[in-house]
C-alpha cells in the first residue's frame, strides 16, 4: 500500500515513527481475546474485558490459583488454627492471608488488563492519511495482524496482536506483559515471593515446635497427612520463591533501564529517549512514589464494572 505522501512497509521489526502515546482507536480486540464476542469496534463507549483464550495459559493460570489456595489451606488449617497461641495465629494469619489476597488480585489485574495491544487491522489508507505524515516518511506494518506498528511494539504469536513495550508472554498469567499491565505483573511476582517466604518460615517453625511434643497435638490431621501436606507446601514455596524472586529482580532491572526483555535479547539499540531508574519506575507505577505503588486495586472501578457486567447480557462488552 503506498500513497503520495508516505510509504508503508511490511516489517517484522519496529522503528521509531509512531510513539507509544499515539494510540489509534481504529481497531478493536480480536476474536478469542474478549468477552462479549468478536466485534471489531473499540471506543470509549464500547469497552471490552481483555482475556486470552489460550488453553495452555488458562491451565497455568488455574494452577496458579490452585497452588495459592492450597498454601492458604495448609497455613491456616494445618499450622495456625491448631496452635494455642492466639496472637501468633492472629498476626501470622492476617499477614499471610492479606498477602495472598494481594497476590491473587495482582494476578487477575495482570491477566484481565489489556497489555497495550495495537488496534488490529488499522493499516488502511484512510488511517494512514489521517496521520498527516511528512513526504518520504516510512511507517511499518505488521503483516501478521495488519496493524501499523508503533515504536517498541512487538507481535505476540499467542495473543495474535502487536503489543506496545512487550516484555514477554507469561503463561502463568495467561497474557503478555506490556506497557499497560507490567505494574500488576511486578506486584504479582513480589507478593508471591513474600507469601512463599512466609510459608517457608511458618513451616520451619511448625516442624521445630512439633518435634518437641507429640505430632497429634500440633495438628488436627494425622501425623502422616500433616507431614505430606507440609512437605508439598515447602517444595511449592521453594520453587515459587526462586522463580518469582528472579522475575521480580529482572522486571525491576528492565524498568530502571527502560529496556524490555525482548529488546535486551534482540540487542536492539535504543532509538527512544530512555527513562532511567526513578523516571522509569514512575512511568510504570505512576508518580509520585507512595504506598499506592503496592496497591493492585488502583484504578479499578467496581461500580462501573458491575454495571457493565450487567449490560453484557444484552451483547455489550466491558473492560477492567
Amino acid at each position: 500500500m503506498q500513497s503520495s505522501g508516505h510509504r508503508l512497509r511490511d516489517m517484522e521489526q519496529h522503528h521509531p515513527l509512531l510513539s507509544a502515546g499515539g494510540d489509534a482507536e481504529a481497531g478493536g480486540l480480536g476474536p478469542g481475546m474478549m468477552v462479549g464476542g468478536p466485534h471489531t469496534g473499540h471506543s470509549s463507549g464500547n469497552r471490552t474485558l481483555w482475556f486470552i483464550q489460550d488453553s495452555c495459559g488458562m491451565v497455568c493460570a488455574a494452577m496458579t490459583w490452585f497452588l495459592v489456595l492450597y498454601a492458604e489451606f495448609v497455613v491456616n488449617f494445618v499450622m495456625l488454627l491448631p496452635t494455642k497461641n492466639f496472637w501468633y495465629t492472629l498476626l501470622n494469619g492476617a499477614a499471610f492471608n492479606s498477602l495472598a489476597v494481594l497476590a491473587l488480585a495482582s494476578h487477575l489485574r495482570t491477566m484481565l488488563t489489556d497489555p497495550g495491544a495495537v488496534p488490529k487491522g488499522n493499516a488502511t489508507k484512510e488511517y494512514m492519511d489521517s496521520l498527516l505524515l511528512k513526504p518520504g516518511e516510512v511507517i511499518y506494518k505488521c503483516p501478521k495482524c495488519c496493524s501499523i506498528k508503533p515504536e517498541r511494539a512487538h507481535h505476540c504469536s499467542i495473543c495474535k496482536r502487536c503489543i506496545r513495550k512487550m516484555d514477554h508472554h507469561c503463561p502463568w498469567v495467561n497474557n503478555c506483559v506490556g506497557e499497560k499491565n507490567q505494574r500488576f505483573f511486578v506486584l504479582f511476582t513480589m507478593y508471591i515471593a513474600l507469601i512463599s517466604a512466609h510459608a517457608l518460615g511458618l513451616s520451619g517453625m511448625h516442624f521445630f515446635s512439633c518435634v518437641k511434643v507429640q505430632w497429634n497435638e500440633c495438628s488436627d490431621f494425622s501425623p502422616g497427612v500433616s507431614v505430606l501436606l507440609l512437605i508439598f507446601l515447602c517444595l511449592e514455596a521453594v520453587l515459587f520463591l526462586t522463580f518469582t524472586a528472579v522475575m521480580f529482580g529482572t522486571q525491576i532491572h528492565s524498568i530502571c533501564n527502560d529496556e524490555t526483555e525482548i529488546e535486551r535479547l534482540k540487542n536492539e539499540k535504543p532509538t527512544w529517549e530512555r527513562r532511567m531508574r526513578w523516571e522509569g519506575m514512575k512511568a510504570v507505577f505512576g508518580s509520585p512514589p507512595s504506598l499506592l505503588w503496592c496497591n493492585p486495586f488502583t484504578g479499578l472501578r467496581l461500580r462501573r464494572l458491575l454495571l457493565l457486567t450487567q449490560s453484557r447480557r444484552s451483547g455489550a462488552e466491558f473492560s477492567v
